[in-house]
């Protein structure tokens, strides 16, 4: 039940004698009690299982075509891939890789572009003023070095791996991710 009150509108629960949601209540304890529930719900977790196997594969892929690094860092692009998917697509991550508001071209784009912004930069360190439209356009400097990086390894251009920084980023997550188990 909901009450206006001038410009708000506030809610006030719905109204109704205690016999009657005990009623509900005892019916719902017998329904959730019934075996083809507890089938219904396993069966709906093993689609969402297989729908999110795909979407991670999908993703990754996708990643993979956007990254489209050159014959010699394939390798390096499959990795790199791999760990963006590990990071953008699981469920309640959060992250644009869940929105479907978006293309998965573009997820694949903003996740590639995010994953760098805070593996290969110090970005999540960074004193930004507190300014309309200044974070904003950290961001965009900070995606114009990326794409810059990127082309970089799309063209082929020799990177010693010690001045890598996707290798040394990878090194970092691949160490972070090992000290959580």
């Amino acid at each position: 039940m909901q009450e206006k009150r001038g410009n708000k509108v506030f809610s006030r629960g719905l109204w109704a004698l205690s016999e009657v949601i005990e009623s509900i209540r005892a019916d719902l304890v017998l329904e959730r009690a019934a075996p083809g529930y507890a089938r219904k719900l396993e069966a709906g977790r093993k689609k969402r299982a297989v729908e999110q196997e795909q979407y991670a594969e999908d993703f990754t892929l996708e990643v993979s075509r956007f990254l489209a690094f050159s014959g010699g860092f394939e390798e390096l692009g499959r990795q790199l891939s791999g760990a963006i998917s590990a990071h953008a697509v699981p469920v309640g991550s959060g992250t644009v890789a869940r929105t479907e508001r978006i293309p998965i071209e573009r997820r694949a784009e903003a996740a590639v572009i995010a994953w760098f912004r805070h593996a290969t930069t110090e970005y999540d360190h960074m004193k930004i003023p507190r300014e309309k439209g200044a974070r904003r356009e950290v961001r965009r400097m900070l995606a114009e070095r990326t794409r810059g990086l990127l082309e970089k390894y799309r063209r082929g251009d020799a990177v010693a791996p010690e001045a890598c920084l996707i290798r040394k980023a990878l090194g970092a997550v691949t160490v972070n991710l090992g000290s959580r188990t």
